[in-house]
């Protein structure tokens, strides 16, 4: 019987085996990869990258563009080409939210470059997994790092407005609130801070930050904490609180269209444009790390790569979760 026993105790213990090996199969096969498509579809990054290169020269703001994009997608339920999906008339979709709308740009990027690749390709590459490589390709035109992207995230089918107020950092936030923000993403402080500087290309609608020229809550109507000489400049650009929602100026004078620390730079002498931006400097911990960026671009860059990975892994969908869609405007 102590035999029996023995051998019933062996094999339980070896079918456990099999189930965690098993499981841990299954939870490996879920997560994202590098060369997700290297077999089944081997020219996809190949024709995303020459799409944002042809987007990039033409105007070099589509850089800034495509980043913000898979900003915008991932911290919205996740990295699932959500910000893709065009409203309709029972549902008004994210890219159509005040803070997606009229600033966010390079949908036509992702358009042709999923064109291109279902030609090649049908049902294959998700919309998603087009953001997160347009994205890095973008970074690297822009003079940033380059770096894998983990792919094989499937597409949302689920798109609101509503979810933005809740899920996008406001250009108003302060450290406290731009901490938790990205806290609830997986993300820390210093990712918040590493990511913050993506600020260094791009441009901003007026309409964004003139709170801080004309309405604030001061003595002056302006926000005591821009530099003066920097809020006469955007004054003249943005010549009242109500000016020209078309009307934009670049989020870093200095040099708009490189990936470099300007931005901190910028923070630490009071010329960060969003109040969101120059809080940075307000807290001793998220601006010892301004500084340290500010005097090596090399660390900032290599972080901004590391922190873009992390980034790009919010709440993927894989495996048979979502699906692949066929045009990255509406559902299957």
């Amino acid at each position: 019987m102590s035999q029996i026993r023995k051998c019933l105790q062996i094999s339980t213990t070896i079918a456990f085996s099999i189930l965690v090996i098993l499981s841990l199969t299954g939870f490996l096969e879920a997560q994202l990869q590098r060369g997700f498509y290297m077999q089944s579809c081997p020219m996809a990054e190949f024709i995303i990258k020459n799409e944002v290169r042809e987007a990039f020269f033409s105007d070099r703001g589509y850089a800034a563009g495509l980043v913000r994009l898979h900003f915008h997608d991932c911290f919205v339920r996740g990295c699932d080409g959500s910000v893709l999906l065009d409203s309709t008339p029972g549902n008004t979709a994210e890219k159509d939210a005040p803070a997606n709308n009229p600033s966010l740009r390079g949908f036509d990027v992702i358009d042709n470059a999923k064109a291109k690749i279902e030609n090649m390709c049908p049902g294959v590459v998700s919309c998603a997994d087009i953001v997160a490589y347009a994205a890095r390709d973008a970074v690297e035109m822009a003079g940033g790092f380059g770096y894998d992207v983990y792919a094989g995230r499937r597409d949302g089918r689920i798109s609101l407005e509503s979810d933005i107020k809740k899920n996008l950092p406001p250009a108003f936030g302060d450290v406290d609130l731009l901490t938790k923000i990205f806290a609830s993403k997986g993300l820390t402080q210093e990712e918040m801070v590493i990511l913050s500087g993506a600020h260094t290309i791009g441009r901003a609608h007026c309409n964004s930050f003139t709170d801080r020229l004309y309405n604030f809550n001061s003595a002056s109507g302006q926000d005591p904490s821009i530099n003066a000489a920097y809020a006469a400049q955007l004054q003249r650009q943005c010549p009242s609180v109500n000016s020209d929602t078309s009307t934009v100026v670049p989020m870093d004078p200095i040099s708009p269209f490189t990936a470099d620390t300007a931005y901190y730079r910028n923070i630490l002498n009071n010329r960060g444009l969003f109040a969101s931006d120059q809080t940075l400097a307000s807290d001793a911990v998220t601006k010892d790390l301004v500084t340290q960026y500010a005097r090596n671009p090399g660390l900032w860059g290599r972080k901004f790569a590391d922190a873009m990975v992390a980034m790009g892994q919010i709440d993927v969908l894989t495996g048979v979760e979502g699906e692949i869609r066929i045009n990255c405007r509406v559902v299957n």
